[in-house]
C-alpha cells in the first residue's frame, strides 16, 4: 500500500481532494497518483465530442506536478489517463495499485468534457477496494487533519472503522471524538452502543491515539453527525458503508449516501470487512 489515488476532473472539488491528498501523502510518506478518465470510443460516438482532450489533460497534470511536487519532498506525484467509465476505472486503478485510499470530489463537471466526478462519487465509494475520502464542492476545509468524528451505532461492524481511522489520526496527531449515536430508547440497544464505544476507545488508546467520547440522541444519524462535526470544528467524519460484490447494485445505505452527498466536511467511508487493515500493522 504505497499510493493514494485522487480522482481528478480539474474542477474545484477534485483539486480540493488533491490538495488534501498532498497533506495526507506527506504525513504517511507515500506517492500520490492522479487519475483522469476519458470517454470510450462508443461514448464519444453516442454523445459527440470534438478533439481528444488527452494532451490538454497531460499538460494540466504536468503543471500540477511542477507546482506542487515541492510539497511532497519524500515521494512522487504521479498521473495516469485511463479510458472507460469513471467509477470503474478509478476503482480498477485502486485495485491494481493496491492503493491505501482513494480521494474524490462529490460535485463538479470538467472543463475538458462533460466528466462528472460528483455523479460518480457514491459509485466510487461503494465499488472501491479501499477506503475513500470524499470532498464536497465549494467547501474549503483546513488541512492537515486535526479532529475526526467517529460515530458509533448499534451495528456490530461499527467498530471496524477504528483501525484505519486511528491510523490516519495518529499520522496527523489528530484527535478522535467517538460519538455514541442513540436512535432508540431500548436499554439493550443503548447498552450495545456504550459497549462498542468503550471497546473502540480502549483500542485507540492502546494504539496511542488521542480520543474522547461524546453522545447524543438523534432521529437522523447523518444530520446529527454532520451538525456535531461542525460544532466541534472537525475536518473529517469516519463512517461505515456497504459494499456490493458486483457493480449492478451499488448501494451505500440511506445514511451513508446522505452523508457523502451533503456533508460540508470530508467523509471517510470504510467498508465493513476484516481484511481492511491488512498491511497496516494493526
Amino acid at each position: 500500500m504505497n499510493k493514494i489515488i485522487v480522482a481528478i476532473d480539474f474542477m474545484e472539488s477534485s483539486i480540493n481532494a488533491f490538495l488534501h491528498g498532498l497533506s495526507i501523502a506527506d504525513k504517511i510518506k507515500c506517492d500520490l497518483l492522479l487519475v483522469w478518465v476519458k470517454k470510450t470510443a462508443a461514448e464519444k460516438e453516442k454523445f459527440g465530442e470534438g478533439k481528444d482532450p488527452s494532451k490538454e489533460v497531460e499538460k494540466a497534470f504536468n503543471e500540477l506536478v511542477e507546482k506542487y511536487q515541492p510539497e511532497l519532498p519524500d515521494n512522487k506525484i504521479l498521473f495516469k489517463i485511463r479510458e472507460g467509465k469513471v467509477y470503474k476505472e478509478i476503482t480498477a486503478e485502486a485495485q491494481a495499485s493496491k492503493a491505501l485510499m482513494v480521494l474524490a470530489g462529490t460535485h463538479g463537471a470538467s472543463g475538458f468534457e462533460e466528466f462528472w466526478i460528483g455523479s460518480n462519487a457514491n459509485k466510487i465509494v461503494s465499488a472501491s477496494p479501499c477506503p475513500v475520502i470524499t470532498f464536497r464542492s465549494g467547501i474549503n476545509i483546513s488541512r492537515p487533519l486535526t479532529r475526526i468524528v467517529l460515530p458509533i451505532d448499534n451495528a456490530m461492524e461499527t467498530r471496524q472503522k477504528a483501525p484505519f481511522t486511528g491510523y490516519l489520526a495518529k499520522k496527523h496527531d489528530a484527535e478522535i471524538i467517538i460519538l455514541k449515536m442513540y436512535t432508540s430508547k431500548v436499554k439493550d440497544i443503548r447498552y450495545n452502543i456504550d459497549l462498542y464505544a468503550s471497546q473502540v476507545a480502549q483500542y485507540l488508546e492502546q494504539e496511542g491515539n488521542k480520543c474522547r467520547m461524546d453522545g447524543m440522541d438523534c432521529d437522523n444519524i447523518s444530520d446529527a453527525m454532520i451538525n456535531f462535526a461542525k460544532k466541534v470544528d472537525a475536518n473529517l467524519i469516519s463512517i461505515m458503508t456497504s459494499q456490493e460484490s458486483t457493480t449492478a447494485n451499488l448501494w451505500l445505505g440511506p445514511y451513508a449516501h446522505q452523508t457523502v452527498n451533503h456533508s460540508p466536511i470530508p467523509v471517510l467511508s470504510i467498508h465493513p470487512r476484516e481484511t481492511l487493515t491488512a498491511g497496516l500493522g494493526f
